[in-house]
């Protein structure tokens, strides 16, 4: 029974003491610290001194947007056929382009051997 109203004394004495911690806490709405005007201020700058290359880069991207359509358009299901029939692009050597326009991908001379034999007209290298 004497420590109801030992209990009751202290809840009521440091009631205050937590409405005022409440009231200082800090403002969400504060003005930004040096170190955010800062990064503000840095990439404002790089934002002008880049925006007239991205808008050349942009006036490029639309003068060859034209013939990369026609490209995918016309090579699009050869070179689907190609990734369908390469299994593991990294036995092959980097495409070689001969004097005239033939263009060779030949397998790296430590690859593992083939698979599947060659078929009719298909010779190895």
């Amino acid at each position: 029974m004497k420590l109801i109203p030992i209990a009751l004394i202290l809840s009521v004495c440091l009631t205050p003491a937590v409405a005022t911690a409440q009231e200082t806490a800090p403002e969400v709405d504060e003005a930004p610290s040096l170190m955010e005007r800062g990064a503000r201020l840095f990439m404002r700058g790089i934002m002008e001194e880049m925006g007239p290359t991205l808008k050349e880069l942009e006036g490029l991207a639309q003068d060859v947007s034209p013939a990369m359509k026609n490209f995918a358009r016309n090579m699009g299901p050869a070179l689907r056929d190609l990734m369908t029939e390469v299994e593991d692009w990294s036995v092959y050597d980097a495409p070689e382009i001969l004097p005239n326009g033939d263009i060779l991908i030949r397998r790296k001379p430590d690859a593992a051997p083939m698979d599947r034999p060659l078929k009719d007209g298909e010779i190895d290298l």
